[in-house]
Parts: C-alpha cells; structure tokens; sequence
C-alpha cells in the first residue's frame, strides 16, 4: 500500500472531522442560543463540550499526526510556503481555541448547569455567548482557509 496516499486520506479524514465539526456545532448551538429555552440551550451546550473532544480535539489530532507523518516519511520540507502558512493558519486557529474559546465554553458549561432546568439564563451567559460567536467564527475561518494552501500549494 502506498503510505503516502494512506496517510493522505487519514490527514482529510481528519479535516473533515475537525473542519466539519467546527461548522456544523457553530451553527446549530446558535440555533439553539435563538431559542432563549433554557433547557434546550443547557442540552446545547453539554453537546458542545462533548463533540469538540470527540471530532474537533480527535481531528485535529488525527490530521497533524497524519501530515507530520507524511513529512518525515516523504521527505517534504516544512519550509514550502504552502506548509508554512498551512501550520500557521492550523496553529493561530488552536490558540484561539485554547486560550479564549474553551474557557468560554467552560465557563458557559457551568452556567447552563444553573438553568438546564428552566432557570433564568443570566446576562453573562450571553456576553460570553458573543465572545464565543465572534471568536468561533475567526477560529473556524483561519483552518478552512488552509483549503487554498493545501489544494494549490503556491510558492
């Protein structure tokens, strides 16, 4: 079997899971937050919490893995612009994530725990709701916009 190939395919797996994750939570937790039920925005955002490890932490891992893999094997060098603004989008995006959108959504978790049984949803559920929606989107532009580098691989 041709590794090359295979680990291509584990590295757009990964992509799809990640990238399609990203998407796809954003907008239907926003669907959710539209409702204003606070039972049906609490269910939301457990969900939230819990597809991120499963598809978003488990495809970004399962395509960096694949494509550094795919480095060293092949003997392709990190130093083609491509790659580098490839890291560098993948990266900016996984510091947005790790110091502002999983705090958020942490802290947002903890207070849906509050009103999961039809509480009131308090006011600084929603100013971190938009911190996490402006965030997000930035977050989830910078990885997608790696399909230009990775489909045309200009120099």
């Amino acid at each position: 079997m041709n590794t090359y190939l295979a680990l291509k395919s584990l590295h757009i797996l990964g992509v799809v899971l990640f990238v399609g994750n990203i998407i796809v939570t954003g907008w239907w937790k926003v669907q959710a937050d539209r409702t204003r039920n606070p039972a049906i925005i609490a269910f939301a955002q457990r969900q939230v919490t819990l597809t991120d490890w499963v598809f978003t932490f488990g495809g970004s891992s399962l395509l960096v893995a694949a494509a550094y893999a795919n480095v060293a094997l092949h003997g392709l060098s990190l130093s083609a612009p491509w790659l580098l603004w490839g890291q560098a989008l993948f990266y900016l995006s996984g510091l947005l994530w790790v110091a502002i959108l999983i705090p958020v959504q942490i802290r947002q978790a903890r207070l849906a725990r509050g009103f999961a049984g039809g509480g009131t949803i308090p006011e600084e559920y929603w100013r971190l709701n938009r911190i996490w929606l402006w965030v997000g989107i930035l977050a989830t532009v910078l990885p997608a916009a790696n399909l230009y580098f990775m489909v045309f691989k200009p120099v």
